[in-house]
């Protein structure tokens, strides 16, 4: 019997795995590419870019039948947070700074802003 997940879990799982391409095409060509042209990090960027958009548009199809666009994009940002400060902090090398902290309560507040209307319905 195959496995199936509610929406909102695949979109969360593919949001995720776009997000993890999303972050090597925009910031691992400063570590990686950084003598060589911006072109060749732009293409090379691109490249990996569309397997984040392979993911990417099909999470937000699934999420939308399930969220508002607004809560599709605070859980895009929510991910994107959760992604890049191991990236930031293993990849990169890139000290942990309490911004961080503060940025991820920041993001915690619009999450209640943006969902709470579901969480008033529960």
């Amino acid at each position: 019997m195959p496995l199936s997940l509610p929406p909102l879990a695949v979109t969360v799982v593919l949001l995720c795995l776009s997000n993890v391409f999303m972050t090597f095409a925009w910031y691992a060509h400063l570590k990686e590419l950084s003598d060589r042209p911006w072109i060749v990090a732009a293409l090379i960027s691109w490249g990996v870019a569309l397997f984040e958009y392979l993911l990417q548009v099909p999470a937000n199809r699934i999420g939308f039948t399930v969220l508002t666009i607004g809560q599709l994009k605070i859980l895009q940002e929510v991910i994107t947070l959760t992604v890049f400060v191991p990236f930031a902090y293993f990849y990169l090398k890139e000290p942990l700074k309490l911004d961080y902290l503060w940025a991820a309560i920041c993001i915690l507040g619009a999450v209640y802003f943006i969902f709470r209307s579901k969480l008033a319905a529960s």
